[in-house]
């Protein structure tokens, strides 16, 4: 058998060149399949940076577990299965070439895997001490990053006098936006980072009163990897993800969308460096993950700033909300800056059976802040979270036996409140797998970082249960979709009643030969909201259904090692209170490569008839930001992105991108009003690799 496996591994590698994966990785174009349904209540920004820390802090095949590898969104449960299977009869991995030995796993599935996976080989990282091996680090790098719009917006012009002699609010700072980022790191070894950012119409002042140091945010964090039995020890800023996302949900979870399967189940992948210029959803302070055998316990302690609006004029001061833009632009913004001190300690015991395909644990969040949070009173949140603290529990399990994924947490918050989730992910063949989620979360159950799968964006106030399948019939074709039936108990923002709903999808995706791809896919979404004041000539409120249609054809098409081409056409139908409306979108996308130089274009047509028909489409930026604007009203929208790099150490991007208007003389409102017809954006990015 070994001779068999030596001889199969070698004609692979003579192969190598012809079948072996990318090694230039797109993770725009990654994050564009895994995004291609887009929604206005997920915070795209974050997941595409959990997406990078995946790309960036690879898988070791040799050391893995199935709940590591599902965690990717690539692999069907036979997949690995499958690999599992292969590891144990013939040991551990030669070559990431070897992956093309396991049965189901082809050229296309190697290539999506090859860059968040690697082969740990004999330590020599440690033959120098550890400064020298973070400045001498290959993938060491700083990042600059500046945008701004053309057109000034409102609140950059000078303020107005009002009657009684004051002036009306204005941004204090510049328009541009600035972004920071030096990162050193090494996979099992280290990682050390630095991110700054300051938002447009942010003053770079030095300010402690106001708590302003310069950058308007800076987040910073060093890690240290596999040392002894501690696994991971963090200072800094860093998330956690464990169980089902009930306590610790701050890991890449992309929920509904055209992968039907894999993307309903969550993945405890840990603790890990917080790199985002997002300005809240992360602790600050220390942690530590200690392992001995199969168990594996880690402590978080943390003691963060958050932004607050604070009412002071009760005799006990209390935070009415915590809110989580990061803007501080105008004087009343900047005085919610770091209002707040939040602390938090967790603590998770895991579990793993020999094989590593069972795991069972437990997590417990306490959270108290400086002041009591008694958010405002109204209709609909009278169950939502008040006070100065917060604990929360949970026990949660996941278990893979041959082709089958179980998975599963349970969770009680303080307030007696109790959610849990349960499910299966399947490969009932080659062709077919299927998944089946069923969720209950209370009304009362409140997690400040949960980020389970659901309906809402946050796991409180509703029950459901989805059902997923996707079916390949040949290698040229494939069917997914899925049906999710989900019901409020309670009241929610603009809807004050219980209420229930579905949403379905249906995608069909046909790839005749390697460089071409069409697919079409159909959504239908349904959801009770309330009639507005202006419908509404009853004194209570009253609840009408609304059904939303989604239609999505797309064709991509590799012309030939340099040209590519993307044509799409999007369109939506809004039934709502006896009124029904439409849009659509026409987009055309060129891309063009060639030697130190890659070029990318988009001509976009769009005509909606409200804001419930806006499109949502994804666009390519300069590496490493993310951008899925919404498409309203009537007008085009056009970019044109270029890469140039010079020496191997040196990459640079500049980005213009214009959306003009015909159905309006004024482009948004309030101090982000611009008079005109367009408004135009301009990015321009540098990177410096210091060891390439």
């Amino acid at each position: 058998m070994k001779t068999c496996r030596i001889l199969l591994l070698s004609i692979i590698l003579v192969c190598g060149e012809k079948t072996k994966a990318q090694t230039d990785f797109d993770v725009e174009a990654f994050a564009e399949e895994l995004f291609s349904l887009q929604e206005e209540n997920l915070d795209y920004e974050q997941l595409y940076e959990n997406l990078l820390q995946r790309y960036l802090n690879p898988i070791d095949l040799n050391r893995c577990s199935p709940d590591d590898l599902q965690s990717l969104y690539i692999l069907t449960p036979l997949q690995v299965s499958n690999f599992f299977k292969y590891r144990r009869i013939y040991g551990q991995f030669l070559s990431i070439h070897e992956l093309q030995a396991i049965p189901s796993f082809d050229v296309e599935t190697i290539r999506k895997l090859d860059p968040f996976v690697t082969l740990e080989k004999t330590p020599e990282k440690y033959a120098h001490k550890l400064p020298k091996r973070i400045l001498s680090e290959q993938t060491a790098y700083v990042i600059y990053r500046h945008r701004i719009y053309l057109e000034k917006r409102k609140g950059f012009t000078p303020p107005d006098t009002l009657k009684n002699g004051s002036l009306t609010s204005r941004y204090q700072g510049p328009p541009g936006t600035q972004y920071l980022r030096m990162r050193s790191q090494h996979s099992g070894d280290f990682s050390f980072g630095i991110t700054m950012d300051r938002d447009a119409g942010e003053m770079f002042i030095w300010d402690p009163g106001s708590r302003r140091y310069g950058f308007n945010f800076l987040s910073y964090h060093f890690t240290l990897y596999d040392k002894g039995h501690w696994k991971q020890i963090t200072v800094g800023d860093y998330q956690a993800q464990y169980g089902q996302g009930l306590v610790f949900g701050a890991g890449f979870s992309v929920g509904k969308g055209a992968e039907t399967i894999t993307t309903t189940r969550r993945s405890s992948t840990g603790i890990k460096p917080y790199t985002s210029s997002m300005e809240s959803g992360y602790f600050r302070g220390i942690s530590a993950t200690y392992q001995k055998g199969r168990f594996e316990g880690s402590v978080m302690v943390s003691s963060a700033s958050r932004d607050a609006n604070i009412d002071t004029s009760a005799i006990l001061h209390h935070i009415t909300s915590l809110p989580s833009s990061g803007y501080h632009r105008t004087a009343s913004e900047i005085s919610r800056k770091a209002a707040a001190n939040e602390k938090d300690v967790g603590i998770n015991l895991n579990y793993s059976s020999k094989d590593r395909n069972l795991q069972i644990g437990l997590n417990s969040l306490l959270t108290r802040f400086e002041l009591p949070y008694n958010r405002d009173l109204r209709n609909y949140n009278g169950f939502e979270f008040r006070g100065k603290m917060n604990h929360l529990h949970s026990a949660y399990f996941s278990y893979n036996h041959q082709n089958h994924f179980f998975f599963g947490e349970t969770a009680i918050s303080k307030s007696k409140g109790v959610a849990y989730v349960a499910g299966i992910m399947s490969s009932l063949s080659k062709q077919l797998d299927l998944v089946l989620h069923i969720r209950n979360y209370d009304r009362n159950f409140h997690s400040f970082y949960g980020n389970a799968f659901g309906e809402a964006s946050r796991p409180i106030n509703e029950k459901g249960i989805y059902l997923g399948l996707s079916y390949h019939p040949t290698k040229k074709l494939q069917w997914s979709g899925y049906y999710d039936q989900f019901k409020f108990p309670w009241m929610r923002y603009r809807v004050y009643a219980p209420s229930s709903g579905h949403e379905w999808l249906q995608r069909i995706s046909y790839r005749p030969k390697k460089s071409m791809e069409l697919y079409l896919q159909v959504r239908e979404e349904v959801k009770d909201r309330n009639v507005t004041a202006a419908q509404n000539d009853l004194a209570t409120y009253q609840i009408q259904t609304g059904k939303k249609y989604n239609y999505l054809l797309n064709l991509d098409v590799e012309i030939n090692e340099y040209f590519s081409i993307r044509s799409r056409i999007q369109m939506s139908t809004f039934d709502y209170n006896q009124k029904l409306t439409k849009g659509y979108t026409i987009v055309q996308d060129l891309n063009f490569e060639y030697k130190k130089w890659k070029w990318s274009g988009r001509i976009a047509l769009f005509d909606t008839d409200d804001y419930d028909n806006r499109q949502y489409v994804y666009e390519k930026n300069v590496l490493w930001a993310f951008s899925i604007p919404s498409y309203y009203g009537q007008g085009m929208r056009y970019y044109l992105l270029t890469q140039f790099k010079p020496i191997r150490k040196l990459s640079f991007w500049l980005r213009w991108a214009r959306t003009s208007y015909t159905d309006r003389n004024t482009i948004s409102s309030g101090l982000q009003e611009v008079k005109g017809t367009h408004l135009s954006e301009l990015t321009f990015q540098v990177r410096y690799q210091f060891n390439r």
